[in-house]
Parts: structure tokens; sequence; C-alpha cells
């Protein structure tokens, strides 16, 4: 056998034991990729329902929200109500202050006067008697 002869056979044993390697590696590879896709089937077991809750809760959710954005909706329609009432009231109490302010003071300076002078002509005084502050002491007991 020649160097050339004993080089071929060397790398021919080399490539083969090389390809042992790989194919045991491949092979481990692949034991490893099923219980992968063991565990990500799991995993989607596991997952569906919680997306389905999920889903179910999301819808929940929006409507809830609609209902929420609907009675806002409404409440703020029945706060403009409120607000327009309110100023309807409030001009409309203005306008009732302005009217009669000025003919209730004259009738109530009118009244003053009235009963002032009946006082006056029965005899009595139009003046108003200051009576003294009632002064309270309180003992001590001993």
């Amino acid at each position: 056998m020649s160097a050339g002869d004993l080089a071929v056979t060397l790398a021919a044993l080399l490539c083969t034991i090389g390809f042992a390697a790989l194919i045991v590696v491949l092979v481990r590879v692949l034991d490893t990729l099923k219980a992968l896709r063991g565990e990500v089937e799991s995993l989607r077991r596991e997952t569906r329902p919680l997306l389905a809750e999920l889903r179910d809760s999301t819808v929940e959710a929006r409507t809830t929200m609609a209902d929420a954005r609907s009675d806002l909706e409404r409440f703020d329609r029945v706060l403009g109500s409120a607000e327009a009432i309110s100023e309807a009231v409030e001009g409309s109490g203005r306008v009732a202050r302005t009217a009669f302010s000025a003919p209730v003071i004259k009738i109530a300076g009118l009244a003053t006067g009235t009963s002032r002078a009946v006082r006056r002509m029965r005899g009595r005084d139009a003046r108003v008697e200051v009576l003294p502050a009632v002064e309270t002491t309180t003992r001590r007991r001993a």
C-alpha cells in the first residue's frame, strides 16, 4: 500500500466518522425538534382557552364601553338641558327682580310712612326706644 492509498483510506475513514457524527447530531436535533413540537402543541392547547376568554372579555369590555358612552352622551344632553333651564330661570328671575323691585320698595316705604303717620296722629312717638342689655352673671360655687 502506498502513501496515496493510505491517505485516501484515512480520508475515507475520517469522512465516514464525520458523517456518522453528523448523523448522530442530526438525530439528536430531530429528537429535540419533536420535543419542541410537543411543547408548542401543549402550549397551544393551554393558551387557546385563554385566548378565547380574552376575546370574550374584550367583547364584553367593548359592549360596556359602548353602553357607558351612550349613558355619558345622554347625561351630557340632560346636563345641557338643565343648564339651559337654569339660564332661563336665572334670566326670568332677573327680569322679575328688575320689574318688581322698584314698586316693592315704594310700597314698603309708603307702608312705613303711613304707619308712622298713624302713630303720630294717635299721639305715640314714632321713635324707637333702645332698652339696656340684660346682664347675666354666673356665680361660682365654692
